[in-house]
């Protein structure tokens, strides 16, 4: 590609920017996360991958790539964990559906990467809970540094996150043993943690939570929600040297006007879609996180 094909393409993505004028200022839009599709991956897609070990399943990820990549660059990476099916917001726990990496790069800058729960019988996603845990751990441990070698993801600069049950999944999943924990720079995260509450699965207890929290070995972590502090109040508190915790109060009913279009529930992964002081303060540590060195 040339330098002035670049620039048209640059230009082309740049038109289709969240933004609008009105009374000659510059309003910005709510994001509208790309739709999935089945196309080949190229800057400013989403698109379905399945990996070549689940060739004739139907267990895949979905990878964007940000409007501004270009072949031979290098950019940081988003991996995300997407909440269980719920009904109330219209949840399908379905890869397709994932909502909050996006939210946090506003589509720039940052290969975004939804990772499946892989479904007992590994031929299908687990929409609740965790399916075969150690496949859908075993899944991000191949793939992940498939994607960053093809792609130009920077193995030094990699973030999981994820809303609700992938809130939990960040930690249950991606701290399940020394080699993935090893895989990130950090950690943000949005309504409920690992440990904060026992669930009905396995190893959900608290000092089963400490262990995979410690293989943080004091990385950034951002907790946001609805009850951010809670999670430090009633938990965290005692164990604040696991980590470089953050934690971020959102009052997302003062985001939206819920029932508002998509925003129909407060408890939302949309909630960094809309330009407010919280989506500023979570954008801003990430990028205060990118400007250190991975320890």
């Amino acid at each position: 590609m040339t330098k002035i094909q670049h620039l048209f393409m640059l230009l082309s993505l740049m038109s289709s920017l969240p933004v609008s004028a009105r009374g000659g200022e510059v309003v910005e839009k709510d994001l509208v996360t790309p739709t999935m599709t089945d196309q080949s991956p190229a800057a400013g897609k989403r698109v379905r991958q399945v990996a070549a070990e689940y060739a004739g399943t139907a267990v895949y990820h979905s990878l964007y790539l940000p409007v501004d990549w270009i072949p031979g660059g290098k950019y940081p990476v988003i991996v995300e964990y997407t909440g269980n099916r719920f009904p109330p917001g219209k949840g399908s726990g379905e890869v397709n559906d994932a909502n909050l990496g996006y939210g946090m790069s506003g589509g720039r800058g940052f290969i975004w990467v939804a990772m499946p729960y892989v479904e007992k019988g590994r031929q299908k996603n687990a929409v609740t809970w965790w399916g075969d845990k150690q496949a859908t751990v075993d899944y991000c441990k191949v793939n992940l540094p498939r994607i960053c070698q093809q792609f130009g993801g920077d193995p030094d600069n990699v973030f999981v996150c994820g809303f609700s049950r992938g809130a939990i999944g960040s930690s249950y999943i991606g701290l399940a043993d020394d080699e993935i924990a090893a895989l990130w720079k950090g950690m943000f995260t949005h309504d409920h943690f690992d440990g904060q509450k026992t669930w009905g699965y396995p190893d959900s207890d608290r000092d089963s939570a400490l262990k995979r929290l410690a293989r943080l070995n004091g990385r950034p972590v951002l907790v946001c929600g609805q009850h951010a502090s809670n999670v430090r109040d009633q938990f965290l508190k005692d164990y604040l040297g696991l980590a470089d915790f953050t934690f971020l109060d959102v009052p997302t009913t003062q985001i939206f006007d819920i029932p508002e279009g998509p925003f129909i529930h407060a408890h939302t992964d949309l909630w960094m879609h809309r330009e407010s002081a919280y989506r500023q303060q979570a954008r801003a540590w990430l990028q205060n996180v990118l400007k250190e060195k991975k320890p």
